[in-house]
């Protein structure tokens, strides 16, 4: 079955012709995460460029260091450069910060579909330690840096911009462009058209009660894979699309896994068994603790991590090369923290013991030793 990889390679109607999907959603969400910084004095300010002008050779290196899976970015480059669909679209307005003291990643693009449309794309969580950081700071904070920064975002680029605005992002660029739809200027609020979180993190506390969500509700379209971890954590969106992915578990956060058929994505009526189980244990587990308790195993973690050094979380081989320093500084732990380390991990092993699903035993069935059915 087809991915959004095809689809870029086979779908050459121009946008005039067949309008903006929610694939296409997830096609620039994915986009978003090469390093567009690579073309920072042609996207800064008010400059924009078409899509087709990313292919220049001696900027590839840039464009995807870093980056997860670069063949499959690589190819997805090229079929959008190359297509009547993409090619000459205009991008710009590109913004990324990068901050170990505010502990933010952030980066937003803007894709200008027409004269009368644009979409604020925002990049998920890049392989920085400092982005994992700021996800894992989504535990705890009412509000992260880069979620602030995305609704200002989206404000400014509706004071220049007299168009409709569509909203999206993958995993954590999902969760900023719902925040940000949420909580931009209330005037340029009314000219968003959609917004679209694709298999992102919800938000802790009432945030569905309220009455800025409220205000967008009916315009968010939530897209998550049918093994969904990541986009059912902390507060749910509410409504989604559940589509079929061609991977197992995690890797479903995948957006090159996700399957399309005849141009629309392969919806599912729900999410699997397994999600569902996931979902509830550390929904469970992280309710069950204390803004203390999660600020402070936020720090442990990060602290481990750190000690190893690693540059790239996505090269295995930078993991690898480190792991004797992690554990190092994990045998160190003082005994207190291990302790609460090992509490921490009890909890989460008692959680999915009790969400176990058990199976459905009909009332009249007698299993009992000599007790036999009566005919």
């Amino acid at each position: 079955m087809p991915s959004i990889l095809e689809y870029a390679e086979t779908e050459f109607s121009p946008l005039a012709e067949k309008p903006f999907t929610d694939v296409d959603s997830l096609l620039l969400s994915q986009f978003s995460y090469m390093n567009l910084s690579a073309f920072e004095d042609e996207l800064k300010c008010e400059n924009k460029i078409e899509i087709r002008e990313l292919l220049k050779a001696e900027r590839f290196e840039k464009l995807m260091f870093h980056v997860r899976d670069t063949k499959s970015n690589m190819r997805l480059l090229y079929a959008m450069a190359s297509s009547p669909r993409w090619r000459n679209i205009k991008i710009g307005n590109f913004v990324e910060k990068l901050c170990d003291q505010s502990e933010e990643q952030f980066a937003a693009i803007t894709v200008y579909l027409d004269d009368d449309h644009a979409c604020a794309v925002f990049r998920g969580t890049d392989a920085t330690l400092v982005g994992w950081k700021e996800d894992f700071n989504m535990a705890f904070l009412p509000v992260i840096p880069s979620q602030a920064d995305a609704a200002d975002y989206v404000t400014k680029l509706g004071e220049g911009f007299p168009g409709k605005l569509l909203l999206m992002g993958h995993s954590k660029g999902g969760n900023l462009a719902a925040y940000a739809g949420m909580f931009c200027d209330p005037e340029i609020q009314k000219r968003i058209e959609r917004v679209y979180p694709l298999d992102s993190p919800g938000f802790i506390g009432n945030t569905l009660e309220s009455e800025e969500y409220g205000r967008i509700q009916s315009r968010v379209h939530k897209v998550i894979p049918k093994g969904s971890l990541i986009g059912m954590l902390l507060e749910n969106h509410g409504a989604y699309s559940v589509v079929e992915s061609n991977q197992m578990g995690i890797m479903q956060h995948d957006p090159f896994s996700w399957q399309v058929t005849d141009g629309a994505f392969h919806t599912l009526e729900e999410i699997s068994s397994g999600a569902k189980y996931m979902n509830q244990t550390l929904n469970s587990w992280i309710t069950g603790m204390s803004i203390d308790e999660r600020i402070r195993l936020v720090d442990v973690l990060y602290g481990l991590l750190t000690a190893g050094n690693i540059e790239n979380v996505f090269d295995a081989g930078d993991i690898q090369k480190n792991i004797g320093a992690i554990y190092n500084a994990a045998v160190h732990l003082d005994p207190e923290t291990r302790s609460f380390v090992l509490q921490i991990i009890r909890q989460l092993a008692g959680f999915a013991l009790h969400n176990i699903p058990h199976p459905n035993v009909p009332e009249n069935l007698n299993i009992l030793p000599g007790n036999k059915t009566q005919n």
